[in-house]
């Protein structure tokens, strides 16, 4: 009897040690591999919202016209519209206008200031949570400023936008 109670203790013995080494052989499921990383979404020119406000607009003279307020989506998240705050700089009372995406055309390079305007300044952007007014050239994260062709005389006729 001896014996045999060897016998079955050593087969209880190697089963346990092999499920063990089983075990710990055994490779933790893979997550399946997704079809777009972040670097992959992430190539190419992408804009933070939170950057985009507070954002200088200039018109084509290089003349500060406003700021961009407010970014308004759709339902897919598409740009539908700019809240640009204009007026305040050209000393014509400040109110706010909805401009469509395409007329608005954004800029990486510094506004080039012409002598007699005092209206542009090198390279500036006033909103608090930049860091500073000096954005780097290769900066990915939000354009130098924006650019929205329009005159005094336009701006004051365009209806001003209200949140309703």
């Amino acid at each position: 009897m001896h014996m045999r109670n060897y016998l079955v203790s050593g087969f209880i013995a190697a089963a346990l040690l092999s499920s063990t080494a089983l075990a710990q052989t055994t490779t933790a499921p893979q997550r399946p591999a997704s079809s777009a990383t972040t670097q992959d979404i992430l190539k190419g020119t992408h804009w933070r919202a939170s950057k985009m406000t507070g954002l200088n607009v200039y018109n084509d003279a290089n003349e500060k016209i406003g700021d961009i307020k407010e970014l308004i989506l759709d339902k897919d998240s598409k740009v539908v519209g700019y809240v640009i705050g204009v007026g305040g700089f050209l000393g014509m009372g400040e109110h706010d206008v909805l401009v469509e995406p395409s007329k608005i055309k954004f800029v990486n390079e510094p506004v080039r200031s012409t002598s007699n305007n005092t209206n542009a300044p090198s390279n500036t952007k006033n909103v608090s949570n930049t860091g500073g007014s000096n954005r780097a050239a290769n900066e990915q994260w939000y354009p130098d400023h924006a650019v929205f062709n329009a005159t005094k005389d336009q701006l004051k006729a365009m209806p001003p936008f209200k949140y309703s």
